[in-house]
């Protein structure tokens, strides 16, 4: 009962202010009614609670619509997609409607439509300075509707932006806040999106690949390696078993620059799978190869005799 309060109440304010004008004069007998102060509003208040009315409307279908999509499920490309779009859409068109609203009231009033009038009739030179103001608020709004059409992202992506990681909290006409991986807000402008780039991690779908660097003296077995990680994603749950890849990516003077790829469901996920990766096989390393962690190599020459020594 208490998720229909709000309409049930707006519903009888509206129905209160349509019995207001006999209801005073009924029960007052007030012979000049046109000079009450509520009936003279009446109007205004009217306008003010079915505008109310239909926002809260436009709440309660959204919600009731959107409890089919469950964005906390692991595949939940459709329901973040359908979230975004909602959650935009029932921004713009409360801000229509409540932008209406006052826009009717104000008309109400004869001095400011008069005002208005006057405005209207030399907009020329006003309309520009105006429209010059207001660019960026515009620019701004537009970006935002863009966001909701194009979706460049939706609900709950993992993105890369200023160099932060984090997840898409809320994406409003205005601004998008982004839930940093420490529980950090980053709070951007829609126009930040379509004008810069930035990652996103889950555009398509939630899983993702993860890269971990390993570095090496030139004595290490990459068939060994190869055959650990396998060993270590078999039994790791974290693992989706779809990318599995071990390969040597650089050489340089000492070491060897070796990468695995791993993939998993999500990017938290993904995270927590290559701390695991990265310390078990150092740790692998460390106890069956020890001779092969990176080394510095200086040559000594005797200068009594030709022979050279090299030294770990």
């Amino acid at each position: 009962m208490k998720k229909y309060f709000k309409l049930t109440l707006i519903i009888l304010i509206i129905l209160i202010i349509l019995a207001i004008e006999p209801l005073l004069d009924s029960i007052l007998n007030i012979s000049e009614l046109e000079d009450s102060l509520l009936i003279d509003q009446k109007n205004n208040l009217l306008i003010i609670a079915f505008a109310w009315l239909i926002i809260e409307v436009i709440k309660r279908i959204k919600t009731v619509f959107l409890k089919r999509f469950d964005i906390s499920k692991e595949d939940n490309l459709t329901s973040r997609k359908l979230h975004t779009q909602f959650n935009i859409l029932e921004k713009v068109l409360v801000f229509i409607i409540v932008l209406s609203a006052i826009g009717l009231i104000l008309l109400s009033f004869e001095n400011i439509r008069k005002i208005g009038i006057g405005i209207f009739a030399s907009a020329g030179l006003a309309g520009v300075i105006i429209g010059i103001s207001a660019q960026k608020v515009v620019g701004t709004l537009l970006a935002g509707i863009q966001i909701a059409i194009t979706q460049p992202f939706r609900i709950d992506d993992a993105v890369l932006v200023e160099n932060e990681w984090g997840w898409i909290e809320e994406i409003n006409l205005t601004y998008v806040v982004v839930r940093l991986w420490d529980q950090r807000r980053l709070v951007l402008p829609s126009t930040y999106f379509l004008e810069k780039p930035f990652q996103n991690w889950t555009r398509n779908n939630a899983d993702i690949i993860g890269s971990v660097f390993l570095y090496t003296d030139y004595t290490i077995p990459f068939d060994a390696l190869r055959k650990e990680l396998t060993n270590l994603l078999t039994k790791s749950n974290l693992w989706d078993k779809k990318v599995n890849v071990l390969q040597v990516t650089d050489s340089k003077e000492n070491t060897l620059e070796i990468r695995i790829l791993v993939s998993a469901r999500n990017s938290p996920t993904a995270w927590d799978l290559r701390v695991y990766i990265r310390e078990k096989m150092i740790e692998f390393i460390q106890n069956n190869y020890p001779n092969s962690l990176p080394k510095t190599r200086i040559t000594i020459t005797d200068k009594n005799s030709t022979a050279t020594q090299s030294h770990d």
